[in-house]
């Protein structure tokens, strides 16, 4: 009884934080061909891509879109490989919110950081600044940004130097899990938290939210993925020439998606957590509360479930699970952490239990940990210390564990 209470009264309040914004768009379905076709022709497959005729026809440019994501599925090596940037740099500034709520709090809270930092009251932070390899219309999406964590040196000269990159959830704004990171340099980890495609400065001007990253627009969500993707490894390609030599990816949410994609083609991400996971891109779009608004727009164009899960099919982890286990370095495994949530309604329990299982099925080298919570209610207080516990304890252990593998080698 008192089991069924607790349930309720946490689906109500999870209920209650994921409809308080009011500023979700519904838009019209859009294939978005031309959001893969660079890739496309750029790499030899330009005979993927529909003619006009086809793409003028719904069923057809479906089929299409459907054929076009088991493409790049069988060749994901190749779309999820860039050409490595040239121009990194690290950029000074005043830390913005970028709030994608209009909330009147939040709105106060981003005028105050910007009073306090037109008075020289909030001191300048470093963010690694450079160019996507995934180009798109938006300027200010192009340049990738990531508030850089560099952790004190150690007094261990031959100790390895260990970094991690952090990705928040989908619409965060851009202190998230900031604090996660400054835990991370008290264990001397670095860490460089990146600003997901569309998101905070990164987020073009006619948005409020980061509405872009996914959308109905199917392509242009592809392209979202691809370029989130890319930039995690080019972000391991600048902590690489500044001499570190351990990585790993913490992920959460959207940003969870994200992790396992690039660990899945990248042998250097050793160290993996992925806070709230789930199987297929689309199962989650279609069944979660938070992209209730872009099913709305699925549905109204005649799709259903099994139909979107295959027109994102490019871009779910559970179309790599294979991959996964074959990105290893020298046989030595991957350190995987896996949370999911119990009441979690926009990452339904019954995906994040078939990870679980596939995860299991596959043999990698994980550690399971459940929270007594939603998804949302994972920010708020007490689940936010279970939450940052389970993931600071990984890894420390993990990253620990690292370095004495490389002292017995």
């Amino acid at each position: 009884m008192l089991k069924k209470k607790y349930a309720r009264w946490m689906y109500r309040w999870e209920t209650a934080l994921t409809t308080r914004d009011e500023n979700r768009v519904v838009r019209p379905l859009e294939w978005g061909f031309e959001w893969v076709e660079p890739f496309l022709r750029e790499h030899g497959y330009a005979e993927a891509m529909p003619g006009p005729e086809i793409v003028a026809d719904p069923a057809l440019a479906e089929a299409a879109m459907m054929r076009i994501n088991q493409f790049l599925i069988r060749h994901s090596d190749d779309f999820f490989s860039y050409k490595r940037p040239t121009d990194f740099r690290l950029e000074e500034r005043h830390p913005e919110l970028f709030p994608t709520n209009v909330r009147p709090e939040t709105l106060a809270q981003d005028a105050a950081l910007k009073q306090q930092a037109a008075e020289g009251k909030i001191p300048r932070a470093q963010f690694l600044r450079f160019t996507s390899p995934e180009r798109t219309p938006y300027p200010e999406n192009n340049l990738v940004n990531a508030r850089w964590y560099p952790a004190p040196e150690h007094k261990d000269p031959k100790r390895p130097k260990q970094a991690i990159v952090v990705m928040p959830q989908w619409n965060a704004d851009a202190f998230s899990h900031n604090s996660l990171c400054t835990i991370f340099n008290k264990m001397g980890i670095s860490a460089l938290r990146l600003s997901k495609p569309y998101h905070d400065i990164r987020r073009p001007e006619e948005l409020e939210r980061s509405d872009y990253a996914v959308s109905s627009n199917i392509g242009r969500t592809i392209s979202a993925c691809r370029q989130a993707v890319v930039d995690i490894r080019c972000c391991l390609d600048w902590l690489e020439e500044q001499g570190y030599e351990h990585f790993g990816v913490l992920g959460t949410s959207l940003g969870s998606c994200y992790a396992f994609l690039a660990s899945a083609h990248d042998k250097r991400l050793r160290v993996n957590a992925f806070n709230h996971a789930s199987t297929a891109f689309g199962d989650v779009t279609w069944a979660g509360q938070s992209t209730r608004h872009v099913k709305q727009a699925l549905e109204e164009a005649g799709l259903n479930q099994e139909r979107v899960r295959a027109l994102w099919a490019a871009v779910s982890p559970c179309s790599y699970y294979d991959k996964i286990m074959r990105a290893e370095v020298d046989g030595a495994k991957k350190k995987v952490l896996l949370i999911y949530a119990n009441y979690d309604l926009t990452f339904p329990l019954e995906y994040s239990l078939q990870v679980l299982e596939a995860f299991k099925r596959i043999g990698l080298n994980f550690e399971p940990r459940v929270l007594p919570c939603g998804h949302y209610t994972t920010g708020e207080t007490p689940y936010k210390f279970i939450d940052g516990w389970y993931m600071g304890s990984f890894v420390y252990r993990a990253y620990k564990a690292l370095r004495k593998a490389g002292n017995r080698e």
